[in-house]
């Protein structure tokens, strides 16, 4: 499995044209406590009736909490046939430590 950690994925952001999906995978409480702007929220459960409205051949980055939800998440697209996915190392709680101390964590 791809990952990316928030250091990487911060640098990458600054030049990747087009950017990458950031997918969202927390539940709806989370993703209203904080999210990365310009993320799309789908909670991990939706994603099998979901996966259709997800461009296979886009390149994508799962979030989660700390990383476990978004690494199922990224193994299952990866076997329903995307082959541009990455897990965010530590979730979005690392990225609040790394790169963005302002970010609410719970």
């Amino acid at each position: 499995m791809q990952e990316i950690t928030p250091i990487e994925l911060k640098e990458y952001l600054e030049v990747a044209n087009p950017p990458p999906l950031l997918l969202d995978v927390r539940e709806p409480q989370e993703w209203a406590l904080c999210h990365l702007e310009g993320s799309r929220h789908l909670p991990m459960n939706t994603v099998p009736q979901e996966q259709q409205t997800l461009d296979p051949e886009q390149e994508i980055i799962v979030i989660c909490h700390h990383g476990m939800r978004s690494a199922q998440v990224v193994q299952y697209l990866q076997q329903h046939g995307f082959k541009k996915v990455m897990n965010l190392v530590g979730g979005i709680h690392a990225w609040a430590s790394d790169i963005d101390p302002s970010m609410p964590t719970y």
